[in-house]
């Protein structure tokens, strides 16, 4: 994720100083950011070996490893924060590492493109999966194993045990609290244990 308005948006709800652990943290450009304007410390954990010389590159500790294999060398509440920006979409085990996230992170913060993003809705009303900046890629060739929803994510969390501590929409880097399933490109929740 490089999107600075997204970042900036992310990055205030990580206290200063937290201690993050960013999983499928990219090329580490928030994880950076995160270390220069919040003072965090942590780890980034990617899988793409390009991605993990890009962090190392820019000073990011970075940790490779994949995340469906989970993240049982982490003890409970190692870190302040867990990140999974733009991840859960790309994992087959997403129950389980949500519940990992609120395991390993006294709190988690999960953003992933909302499918139920009103330009989505009118292209699968034509007949055709969408393709936007957030969900780039056409249906036969996207990483993606699942798109999901804000309003969605909501029943998930509940339904593993864990608070919604806030949430929000982001649209073209601006916030959006009212009716964010309809009005978000972006689904951003702030999560812990219940």
């Amino acid at each position: 994720m490089s999107d600075r308005l997204i970042m900036e948006s992310i990055a205030r709800l990580v206290p200063q100083g937290a201690r993050v652990l960013d999983l499928g943290c990219g090329d580490g450009a928030l994880m950076a950011y995160l270390q220069a304007e919040r003072g965090c410390s942590g780890y980034g954990v990617e899988i793409i070996d390009a991605k993990v010389l890009a962090c190392l590159q820019r000073g990011v500790n970075v940790l490779q490893f994949n995340l469906d294999e989970g993240l049982s060398m982490f003890g409970d509440q190692s870190f302040d924060i867990v990140l999974q920006i733009d991840t859960l979409q790309h994992l087959r085990n997403t129950e389980i590492m949500l519940r990992e996230t609120a395991r390993v992170g006294k709190s988690g913060i999960v953003a992933f493109p909302n499918f139920a993003h009103w330009p989505n809705r009118l292209s699968v009303l034509k007949g055709r999966m969408p393709v936007t900046s957030r969900l780039p890629y056409q249906w036969y060739d996207t990483p993606n194993i699942r798109v999901g929803t804000y309003a969605d994510f909501e029943l998930l969390a509940r339904r593993n045990g864990l608070r919604i501590d806030d949430s929000f929409g982001l649209d073209e880097g601006r916030e959006v609290r009212w009716q964010p399933n309809l009005r978000a490109s972006t689904a951003v929740f702030k999560l812990s244990r219940g």
